[in-house]
């Protein structure tokens, strides 16, 4: 629990980054402002330590390695996984498969122009949104496994200090610095409507 918690604080305020650069609530929103100038627009590059702190978050968040220390395999000889079988043991799984898609989109559309191409022109933009919506979040999902077989697991303490003391304090500078650089420059999203 105080994992998932210490993690969830440092999404939060990656996510009022992103929000306060859009100047929308909205998701369409957020894809939309991401719009104009392909790849080279998309938010992982202006908030690229926060695109770097969502998606390891992110991994903390769903448990997967190198943070899954509630049910460590190798570790673990009780529990919810060992009290469960057949049906109901593939429904933890589904579950926590559903939450690894469920990061993985959110962001395809806070970071990566959610359905939008890579480059806008003829060949790309022939494909439509869907496509590459799903293309980008098997990218991510991709990427989840690929950190699961090669990085070593934490340890607790390094997965608390992680959170709350790089995580936690980065995160809160870099949204007082994106609202200090909206403000002096002059960058702040034009109102809707």
């Amino acid at each position: 629990a105080a994992q998932v918690v210490s993690y969830e604080v440092a999404i939060g305020f990656v996510i009022i980054t992103v929000l306060m650069c859009v100047g929308s609530l909205n998701l369409t929103d957020v894809v939309m402002a991401q719009q104009g100038g392909g790849f080279w627009s998309w938010y992982w590059l202006p908030l690229f330590p926060m695109f770097i702190i969502f998606f390891i978050s992110a991994l903390a968040e769903t448990n997967r390695h190198p943070f899954d220390l509630p049910e460590a395999e190798a570790e673990l000889v009780s529990g919810y996984n060992v009290e469960y079988s057949a049906m109901t043991f593939a429904l933890f799984f589904l579950g926590e498969y559903a939450n690894m898609i469920l990061m993985s989109g959110m962001t395809v559309i806070l970071f990566m122009g959610g359905w939008l191409p890579p480059i806008d022109i003829a060949p790309f933009n022939l494909v439509p949104g869907i496509i590459w919506f799903a293309a980008k979040i098997a990218l991510c999902l991709f990427v989840f496994l690929w950190v699961r077989a090669t990085f070593p697991r934490y340890r607790y303490d390094q997965l608390m200090r992680l959170g709350w003391k790089v995580f936690l304090p980065f995160s809160l500078l870099w949204v007082v610095l994106t609202a200090g650089a909206l403000i002096a420059f002059d960058w702040l999203p034009k109102a809707a409507g």
